[in-house]
């Protein structure tokens, strides 16, 4: 009898067996994902997603109330975080600079006004705003004349010695430079709208009506500044686009070559100014003539004298503004001028050597680990940046009690918000979730960190960073999928 009950036991083990192994795998795996605990869910699509074969991920999730972690992948592995990076500098600059902080440009003169004569030089002297557009150099230009000024005697002078002359972070790559998120760092530089991309110009190329002419190019702003060669043509309607454009090293020469197919909507490109300060001081120069105001002198880079007369000062928004284009646009050069201003500020030297050392103080007081970090820039795009999953999500949950918090949350990008300056990287993803994140993306990586709310009212702090991928824009379908999981958890 008992020898039957066993027989008939093992013959049921191996029945279950059997239906089990003859399921196929991905329906095992979308069980697991639609029905286990968090771990089980993550785990499931960390281990067997055939696009994360030979990459590394590190992934933290915190319950955003009590701080505590409730999943962890390689979390304490550090990563190249791209533009979470952004997070660290944000947060160290709202403690160091405050969220009302502004930065002035000035306008001032080693010479004295005779009738509407200025005896003198002309200096125009930048410390570190990076949202001056031609509408503010033709205010500028607005406020001499109001002053009665109609010539210079003399030099118009760019000073951009508030930081020191380093114009590229030291592991930018070549090949990013001539693009605007690679764009050169100066105290006195431009940008050409309300993205606030500074030391950059926008091309829009729109195609022609005739297959084999050349595409319309006009330059935002109008300029002279930089030279356009057209080389491209016009393709037929139905060929794909296959469009190049590229700044030569060391000058403001930008060459188009290759197609864009007629019919198709105008083409914008984003391409760095070599030269930043000559840049600014080429606006302020079209800008005076504008307005009709002439100098005898010569234009050129130089230091105002220290007690130079101030005809001018302008300020830009304050922090709390700058962190909308800063995080939801992912700008780049905000980073490292917010890096060089905390070194200003604090150590009186605006490098990218004293400002990291500020930052990283600052950092630690705050709570993060300093010894696991390796920081090397303010944006991101360094590929020698080092930062484990479970600090970034350490740092969204210690943030929450500062006083500036709202200004850092409301600066990240919203999920499927498709207003530019409310759902920023994120407006085009995740649409059917509440989730509040950072975006980082840089060759072989890419990564989120943020705030999410589940399906059930919870409140989560995460951090996914996934390293060493092939793809790194097709692996954010693998990011999305984590970050759902997540909120579906009941």
């Amino acid at each position: 009898m008992m020898l039957t009950r066993n027989v008939s036991r093992v013959w049921m083990l191996l029945l279950i067996f059997c239906l089990v192994a003859s399921v196929p795998i991905d329906k095992k795996v979308h069980a697991i994902e639609e029905r286990g605990t968090m771990k089980q869910r993550l785990d499931s699509i960390i281990e067997t997603e055939p696009m994360l074969n030979g990459a590394l991920v590190g992934m933290s999730v915190r319950d955003a109330k009590s701080g505590k972690l409730l999943y962890g992948k390689h979390g304490d592995t550090r990563l190249r975080p791209a533009s979470n990076m952004k997070l660290l500098t944000a947060a160290a600059a709202l403690e160091i600079l405050g969220e009302d902080y502004t930065f002035p440009t000035e306008i001032k003169t080693d010479g004295v006004q005779r009738v509407e004569q200025l005896e003198g030089n002309l200096y125009l002297v930048g410390k570190g705003d990076p949202t001056l557009t031609p509408e503010d150099f033709a205010g500028f230009a607005e406020r001499l004349q109001n002053l009665g000024i109609t010539h210079v005697e003399g030099d118009l002078i760019g000073d951009d010695t508030w930081y020191d002359n380093a114009r590229l972070s030291p592991d930018l790559i070549w090949s990013d430079e001539s693009f605007h998120y690679g764009a050169q760092i100066s105290a006195l530089t431009a940008s050409p709208d309300q993205d606030y991309d500074a030391g950059s110009v926008t091309l829009h190329i729109t195609p022609s009506t005739e297959p084999g002419e050349k595409p319309l190019v006009t330059v935002s702003p109008d300029t002279n500044y930089v030279t356009i060669h057209n080389r491209a043509e016009t393709s037929p309607n139905d060929m794909e686009e296959d469009l190049t454009v590229e700044r030569e090293h060391g000058s403001n020469e930008i060459t188009l070559t290759g197609t864009v197919p007629a019919g198709a909507e105008t083409v914008k490109e984003y391409m760095a100014v070599w030269d930043p300060t000559s840049y600014a001081m080429a606006l302020f120069q079209d800008a005076l003539q504008a307005k009709g105001i002439t100098w005898s002198g010569e234009v050129k880079i130089g230091k105002a004298p220290e007690k130079g007369s101030l005809l001018i000062q302008n300020k830009s928004i304050p922090i709390k503004e700058l962190l909308v284009p800063f995080m939801k646009l992912s700008n780049n050069v905000h980073g490292e001028v917010l890096v060089k201003e905390m070194g200003k500020h604090v150590n009186k030297e605006g490098s990218w050597e004293k400002g990291l050392e500020v930052m990283e103080e600052e950092l630690e007081k705050l709570g993060l680990n300093q010894s696991t970090l390796l920081i090397r820039d303010g944006s991101g795009i360094s590929h020698v940046n080092l930062i484990p999953a479970n600090e970034l999500s350490k740092l969204l949950f210690i943030v929450q009690d500062k006083p500036w918090f709202p200004a850092f949350k409301n600066a990240l990008p919203v999920a499927g918000e498709t207003e530019k300056m409310v759902g920023g990287t994120l407006r085009n993803r995740l649409g059917d979730v509440q989730v509040e994140a950072k975006t980082g993306t840089i060759f072989g990586v890419t990564t989120l960190s943020g705030y999410l709310q589940t399906l059930s009212g919870e409140n989560y702090i995460f951090s996914i960073m996934i390293n060493n991928v092939l793809d790194e824009e097709v692996a954010k379908e693998v990011e999305d999928r984590l970050v759902r999981i997540m909120v579906k958890i009941p």
